[in-house]
């Protein structure tokens, strides 16, 4: 099987390292910049589990000679529509797409576009960044992505995929319950994104000052509440960790999109927050925390544009 990854960035570039250097048949789609970055100085992942460097295959939207057995989709959500259409050409009848993109906008544009029989679900987890060389920094050791049907069958092709995905230095697993592990992630994403860019610090912070874990615990608790009238109703063991998770003192935990905030670039704060918070209103429901970071995020995206 081909896979063609479209992104080399913290996430693509990470997964996609680790499956070339399985020996994987793996491509990368990336615009000018980067490919200029990746020829002169190859892919390279820092993570304590141990460095890893290639030479990847890249190409750009026009060199597209044909279909893809399975074209990943590792941008971030800002960049989708454009992603779209730069992979096109690559995408036939029988490709299987498998977006590791946040929160769940994505998979209506990506269905609307090609159908949601082309899709799987799908759920990492891995802490990783660019530095300002272009390499992959990995800060923990879990590497974890799940994938799976949509309505939780099994099916040849999840099999295929599964074969292709694992064994490759990170953890690969197929989920009868995708959506559900989808709407998890962001739940966990939304709560902790709301609790790190609202009040400027790790989960550690916030929790170790005054009122600090009350105030976690409410972003949690309006966030859970949403996801039940709107997503998928979740389960008991991820709640019980989540709430130990963004409530635990001393954590230097933070979300990526607190990340990018500090470092001064795009953030995703219409598909983590602001989808959310829209559904919320549709539903009639009242998310005041949500209302407030959503647009604290508008006012540093606005002035980022400037």
């Amino acid at each position: 099987m081909r896979i063609l990854i479209v992104g080399a960035g913290s996430t693509g570039g990470f997964f996609g390292a680790k499956l070339a250097k399985a020996g994987r048949d793996v491509t990368f789609l990336v615009r000018s910049q980067r490919l200029s970055q990746l020829q002169q100085h190859g892919l390279c992942i820092k993570s304590p589990a141990g460095d890893i460097e290639i030479q990847p295959q890249l190409i750009t939207s026009t060199q597209i000679q044909g279909p893809f057995d399975i074209v990943l989709v590792a941008v971030k959500a800002y960049a989708l529509d454009s992603a779209l259409r730069d992979m096109d050409a690559a995408v036939g009848p029988d490709t299987v797409i498998l977006p590791l993109l946040n929160g769940m906008r994505h998979m209506d544009v990506i269905a609307e576009k090609y159908g949601a029989d082309r899709l799987l679900g799908c759920a990492c987890k891995v802490a990783t960044s660019l530095d300002e060389e272009g390499r992959i920094v990995q800060t923990g050791t879990f590497n974890d992505i799940a994938y799976g049907e949509l309505d939780g069958s099994e099916s040849e092709r999840i099999a295929l995929v599964h074969e292709f995905m694992r064994d490759a230095g990170f953890d690969a697993k197929t989920s009868k319950t995708i959506l559900r592990d989808m709407w998890e992630k962001w739940t966990l994403l939304a709560a902790m994104g709301t609790i790190n860019c609202l009040m400027r610090g790790s989960i550690g912070d916030v929790a170790s000052v005054k009122g600090g874990r009350e105030f976690a615990t409410r972003a949690i608790d309006e966030v859970v509440s949403i996801v039940h009238v709107v997503g998928r109703a979740l389960s008991a063991p991820f709640l019980t960790e989540a709430h130990r998770l963004l409530t635990l003192e001393g954590s230097p935990q933070t979300s990526s999109m607190y990340r990018d905030l500090i470092a001064g670039r795009g953030i995703e704060a219409d598909q983590i927050i602001g989808d959310l918070l829209e559904r919320a209103t549709a539903k009639g429901m009242e998310a005041p925390l949500l209302a407030l970071v959503y647009t604290n995020l508008l006012v540093y995206q606005a002035q980022l544009d400037k």
